[in-house]
């Protein structure tokens, strides 16, 4: 049973996320350490005794469709009427429509917990916020007083529908068509891959989708974003007839089997009533509002499973007894927890769970900053670094998951591998964290062509001078650990460096083999940022153990960081050589070569 690591969390939110810093800024003052404290903590039962006990029921139950509705497995719907009525779906929500108005930096941590109790659940509300974000930022004011107090309340939930079956990424092939008919637009056309586009939980529905406005040219330019309510609504607000958008099927998933993934269609019958969001022709920019956000939900979500994977593993290392120690001649049997290469594969677990947590947290800080700082030059620098954070979250974060999920079931042994231990859902459920909301290949072309190239390096060199700086603290602090951790990170941002500076000295002339080169040049660069954090953590663990607080939880802090930079950093120099100039070969071949 999942249970929250509520003590790595509040170090992490106050080392990394600075949330003594965040609850200074205009708007956040109410964040105080007490609400704070109550928030994470009443989240925490939530999701372990209410969440995680549906996890293993979705799974096996899957939701299903019935004639255009969905019947979602046992216990969902209460655990989301009871997610609704704690006021979790407006955490971060603007207050004047009933939300909380915290720091997005607390609901990475509060997310991190949804998604790790039930990740399939976590989906819809996760969902919600994107849709209750778009329409706070561009939504009219009387469609921000029809629609954000029911959505922010978790009366209603939001979706997002982009997909269709000929655009997967390329979402400049869209063709399903708005046409303007009066004060509104009627719509017609076909999404896939619709999370939670259909459901049983509220009885409204009000869907984001990006679609064709009709007579607006072809490509990006004629694009439009709409709300789309499943019902209707009448002049008083009320639900009024059902709308012409309905899910037609489920699709059949290797996970996430709670989640109901749709193929919604719009227009079947006159046409699907359609209310434009924002400027006409500017939707897939406007679309990208929710996308941001939702990469990086996608990253925590990453988190997630990596935290419950490992609490699985852990449980299980200690419990299955096989085996001798070896060396040991007494015969003496043990828990497997006793052998050391499980013992190396927990630690990884455990490690890279705790670096991804660090760097979905700094960019949740990230976010608060942007958001809130009345300083023009400290909100752009913040505005830059969540740019530059968002992919590496992303893909990286998610990346791990599945690593860590594949280790938890190596671990179960041939036990992993039979569904009944539990090990393979979450394997199962994070195979899809690297490829929806934008594939981690998309993700390295927009971190090197968006990020790296468009400001000639300028932001990376700005974080890499920043960690450099921060290195300087480890001379005055006498310490194995941290000199080790300093010595291993140092070399890393130089072998960093170099790769860098070879993308941008080809950037012009050899752009195919950049691109061949991008996915394992973020991970690489990732490499390098979750080093810092881990650093961070450990220069703040070194102060706290030397000052007589918590040794065991400080100890363990310091060994996870020096684990990190001696086992798992050095990966950045094998890197290298791939980057420059070791992917030609997938450049060269031709097409009937393959």
């Amino acid at each position: 049973m999942y249970h929250a690591p509520l003590k790595d969390m509040r170090f992490v939110l106050n080392e990394i996320a600075g949330m003594d810093d965040i609850a200074k800024l205009p708007g956040y003052e109410h964040a105080t350490h007490d609400v704070v404290e109550a928030v994470l903590t009443e989240a925490a039962r939530l999701a372990g005794e209410v969440w995680a006990p549906t996890n293993k029921t979705g799974d096996r139950q899957m939701s299903k469709l019935d004639n255009g509705a969905v019947k979602t497995p046992d216990g969902f719907k209460d655990a989301y009427k009871q997610f609704a009525d704690g006021g979790w779906t407006g955490i971060v929500c603007d207050q004047e429509f009933g939300g909380q108005g915290l720091p997005h930096s607390i609901n990475m941590a509060v997310g991190e917990m949804w998604q790790a109790a039930n990740l399939a659940l976590s989906l819809c509300p996760l969902l919600s916020q994107a849709a209750i974000e778009a329409i706070e930022r561009l939504g009219t004011e009387e469609q921000k007083k029809t629609y954000l107090p029911k959505m922010i309340s978790g009366e209603w939930t939001g979706s997002m529908h982009l997909t269709e079956p000929q655009a997967g990424t390329d979402l400049a092939a869209i063709r399903t068509m708005a046409k303007k008919n009066g004060d509104h637009y009627l719509m017609k056309g076909q999404k896939i891959f619709i999370t939670w586009g259909e459901h049983d939980f509220t009885p409204n529905i009000i869907h984001l989708v990006l679609a064709r406005i009709d007579g607006l040219p072809e490509g990006n330019d004629g694009l439009g974003l709409f709300i789309v309510p499943k019902f209707i609504l009448n002049a008083d607000g009320s639900i009024g007839k059902r709308n012409d958008v309905r899910a037609v099927s489920l699709e059949h998933k290797l996970g996430i089997h709670g989640s109901p993934t749709c193929v919604m269609m719009y227009g079947e019958n006159d046409g699907a009533v359609a209310y434009l969001i924002g400027e006409a022709g500017a939707g897939l920019r406007n679309m990208f509002i929710m996308m941001n956000n939702a990469r990086l939900g996608v990253g925590q979500q990453g988190v997630a499973l990596g935290e419950a994977a490992y609490q699985h593993a852990l449980a299980y290392a200690k419990d299955r007894v096989q085996g001798t120690k070896i060396g040991d001649r007494s015969g003496k049997r043990v828990a497997i927890i006793e052998h050391p290469d499980v013992r190396r594969m927990l630690l990884t677990m455990k490690t890279n769970t705790e670096t991804a947590r660090a760097l979905a947290y700094y960019a949740g800080g990230m976010i608060d900053r942007a958001k809130r700082e009345q300083d023009a030059k400290a909100k752009g620098d913040a505005q830059a670094r969540l740019d530059l954070l968002v992919p590496i979250v992303k893909a990286w974060a998610t990346d791990m998951a599945v690593e860590t999920a594949s280790t938890g079931l190596q671990i179960h042994g041939g036990m992993g591998f039979i569904e009944e231990t539990g090990a393979a859902q979450y394997y199962r459920d994070s195979r899809i964290l690297p490829i929806y909301e934008g594939t981690n290949g998309i993700q390295a072309n927009d971190f090197l062509f968006r990020k790296i190239l468009r400001d000639n390096g300028a932001e990376a060199a700005k974080f890499l001078g920043e960690i450099k700086t921060f290195l300087k603290n480890f001379a005055q602090k006498p310490s194995d650990d941290l000199d080790a951790i300093q010595s291993s990170l140092t070399k890393a941002i130089a072998a960093v460096e170099e790769t860098t500076a070879w993308m941008l000295a080809n950037a012009k002339s050899n752009t195919d083999a950049m691109a061949a080169s991008a996915v394992p040049f973020l991970r690489q660069f990732s490499l390098v940022a979750g080093g810092y954090m881990m650093a961070r953590l450990a220069l703040a663990a070194h102060e706290a153990l030397h000052g007589g607080d918590d040794a065991n939880f400080y100890n363990t802090k310091l060994i996870t960081a020096r684990f990190f930079a001696e086992a798992l950093l050095p990966v950045v120099h094998g890197l290298s050589a791939p980057i420059m100039g070791g992917q030609k070969a997938a450049v060269q071949i031709a097409n009937d070569q393959f």
